[in-house]
């Protein structure tokens, strides 16, 4: 039997055993009016559906795939609009860090602290953003096996936070591909810690078209299925009004009009896989 080790995020109680949360929005923060508008349309499908949200966008694309793609706003105009978001429609919000020097500046703003896939080993990084005591959601490098979550959540909890989420978003799979082993997830959650499954990075292609990365958004659905068939205690997923025109990430973020529809089905799988109480 996995144990099960909830972790609170402002009213919302995340666990591998309670219906899931959705942690969605753009990939980049675009403007205040983008963010407001996306944060209120995702607000409002989340309480049609009766979906606990945590509203996801990112200040900084540090890794991006060449030198002149965009990047984001920047950290203090990007915290600005996430406390907006935050305070005008009442719901936590997450972003990336990838420096420790920016995590107790960030935590003062934002519930969740997002570690990238590429710097889910940095041990300064884990252990300044553990160090606020926020809620640390950690995405699985691509480069790693499942398993090595469990060392990486061993150098969160080694500060007395155990408020950790574990993210799975794929593993490479030869050059500009990934593939979601969705063993992964209940062997992630054999830490006891939330599992959080990344439909849309997880389609991503890593440099796929060159300059920037490609992704096959279509399977998105597909995937987010498989996972909450498995039983998570999240879905972490990038939209988009319109993907792609979108400065980052398009091809492989769903369309802002198919969440809706998508979360319908996610909800009876969700309710089937835990009805026996797992």
């Amino acid at each position: 039997m996995i144990l099960n080790k909830p972790v609170n995020v402002q009213s919302l109680t995340l666990a591998n055993n309670l219906p899931f949360i959705l942690i969605a929005g753009p990939c980049q923060i675009e403007s205040l009016d983008h963010a407001l508008e996306t944060a209120g349309i995702l607000k409002n499908i989340c309480r049609e559906l009766n979906i606990r949200l945590v509203y996801k966008s990112s200040f900084d694309k540090a890794n991006r795939t060449s030198i002149g793609t965009k990047r984001g706003p920047g950290m203090d105009k990007g915290l600005s609009i996430l406390e907006e978001v935050k305070s005008k429609l009442k719901i936590p919000v997450l972003t990336d860090i990838h420096l420790p020097e920016q995590c107790a500046e960030v935590a003062s703003v934002v519930d969740i602290l997002q570690i990238p896939a590429f710097l889910c080993r940095q041990t300064d990084l884990l252990i300044a953003a553990a160090k606020t005591g926020k809620v640390v959601n950690v995405k699985k490098g691509q480069f790693l096996a499942p398993w090595d979550m469990k060392n990486v959540a061993k150098k969160i909890a080694s500060t007395g936070n155990e408020n950790i989420l574990l993210c799975d978003r794929g593993t490479s799979f030869g050059y500009n591909t990934l593939v979601s082993d969705m063993r992964g997830l209940p062997i992630m959650a054999q830490t006891g810690y939330p599992v959080i499954f990344d439909a849309t990075h997880s389609v991503q292609q890593p440099g796929g078209m060159g300059g920037s990365s490609g992704g096959q958004r279509e399977f998105v659905p597909y995937l987010s299925r498989a996972a909450v068939a498995v039983g998570v205690a999240g879905l972490f997923i990038e939209t988009h009004e319109n993907p792609d025109q979108a400065p980052s990430d398009g091809p492989n973020m769903l369309h802002l009009k198919d969440v809706a529809p998508l979360m319908k089905t996610l909800i009876k799988i969700d309710q089937i896989v835990k009805s026996d109480g797992q």
